[in-house]
């Protein structure tokens, strides 16, 4: 790959970064702000009052996901993802002023709302721009390779989240941390938003939307022209709801669960997540570029059947983990199973649309999965937790993934689909234009 195909990897990745860092220190940090926005009540109900709110943040994503992937089809790659870290900023800003409950009464929570609603909307888009910018912007025999970076920076956002709170944790007291301490995070991502703004404006369009952008521009990011290609929409529905459980299940949620559930000491179970997503990120990569050697549906196929099988006991054993690396080794278990999925999933989307719907063809559908199985994974935990069925999560866990075994079995290869005929070919022969064998 050249220097400029680098260059526009950087820039992407840097961005998608910080949007992940604000989108996930809000479940690493939910543990000492959960008290700050609503009135006394035992711990697990007092997350699942945060978790809600991460949750609702998800069913804003099919909105952004619909009005960004548009922006991204008709403006341009780039508009795209320069508006997404603006609203995300923006959202960063909200949660590090929002006033607590004993100041503001629930209205707090109120502004934790909209913070969250504007993050919902900025995701939705970023993650379908990010994915499509990463795919075109790369050689063809390269493009697993490359929007594998999809998730190097998505976790490294995790990483730089957890990593502050290991130090916010060494370095202030408990109680400080939960007083003020945890405002620092939201106030780092606002500033980073701020540097990657700069970054995006000055940043290349990709070759492949050029070259399409004066072809059927009465249509392009509509939601008739993505209706033309509905069975690949739901296609990236169905491919999406095992991943996406799994991997919120194994970065977003795993600190709490061993926290909450193991009985780790906090500092532990943050350490732990820290340490196996370190390795997790370094994976991405070396699956992406495996994909552009064997293809993508061995490494869906090999994930799905793994997580259906080793969930229950990947975390009925690290529920009696007990210690750093009996939990540690669990968790990179889970995450080496999940990088099957994680690696290729943005390339594989992105090679199902043609150029003039590809944003948005990724987007929502990919946004409604997530509104449904991933962003209530954390909720939906908790809920069986509650209710004093813990383990039912794990059926549900291993469930997901066994629906996606079966549609990634029948789905078509799409490593060796050229980006700039997905259309072209679709109009000539019926049998390329379906997403199943």
């Amino acid at each position: 790959m050249g220097r400029e195909h680098w260059k526009k990897i950087w820039v992407g990745s840097a961005g998608n970064m910080v949007e992940w860092f604000d989108w996930f220190v809000y479940a690493s940090f939910a543990t000492y702000f959960a008290g700050a926005f609503f009135p006394e009540g035992d711990d697990t109900a007092k997350l699942m009052n945060t978790a809600g709110i991460f949750a609702v943040g998800f069913f804003m994503r099919p909105v952004g996901g619909w009005l960004l992937g548009r922006v991204g089809d008709r403006r341009g790659r780039k508009a795209a993802l320069t508006l997404t870290v603006t609203l995300m900023s923006a959202s960063a800003v909200l949660i590090a002023i929002a006033p607590t409950y004993a100041v503001a009464g629930y209205g707090g929570a109120v502004v934790l709302l909209v913070a969250r609603l504007l993050q919902g909307l900025s995701v939705g888009g970023e993650y379908a721009a990010s994915a499509t910018y990463l795919t075109e912007a790369s050689a063809p025999r390269h493009r697993g390779f490359a929007s594998s970076f999809q998730y190097v920076s998505m976790t490294a956002g995790q990483i730089l989240g957890l990593g502050l709170l290991l130090v916010l944790q060494h370095t202030l007291s408990a109680d400080a941390l939960h007083a003020w301490g945890w405002r620092i995070p939201f106030v780092v991502g606002a500033l980073g938003a701020a540097v990657v703004f700069y970054l995006r404006r000055t940043m290349l369009e990709t070759e492949v939307y050029e070259e399409s952008s004066g072809a059927d521009s009465g249509d392009r990011g509509t939601l008739k022209a993505l209706w033309a290609h509905k069975r690949e929409a739901f296609l990236v529905i169905a491919l999406t709801m095992g991943g996406t459980v799994a991997y919120y299940t194994y970065t977003t949620y795993l600190t709490k669960y061993l926290s909450n559930s193991a009985g780790l000491p906090k500092q532990t179970a943050t350490l732990v997540s820290f340490c196996a997503l370190i390795v997790f990120a370094s994976l991405q990569p070396l699956a992406g570029r495996l994909s552009d050697r064997i293809g993508r549906r061995p490494l869906l196929i090999t994930f799905a059947l793994g997580s259906t099988l080793l969930t229950v006991p990947i975390l009925t054993m690290l529920k009696h983990a007990g210690s750093f690396w009996p939990a540690l080794g669990l968790s990179l278990l889970a995450l080496v199973v999940v990088t099957g999925y994680t690696s290729i999933n943005a390339c594989v989307k992105a090679e199902l649309f043609p150029t003039g719907v590809r944003a948005l063809g990724v987007a929502l559908p990919y946004a409604i999965a997530n509104a449904l199985f991933g962003g209530t994974a954390e909720y939906v935990a908790l809920w069986f937790k509650d209710a004093g069925i813990e383990s039912g999560f794990s059926w549900y866990v291993a469930g997901c993934a066994a629906v996606s075994l079966v549609v990634y079995l029948a789905m078509r290869e799409t490593r060796d689909i050229d980006l700039g005929r997905v259309g072209a070919a679709a109009s000539e022969s019926k049998r390329d234009q379906l997403p199943v064998s």
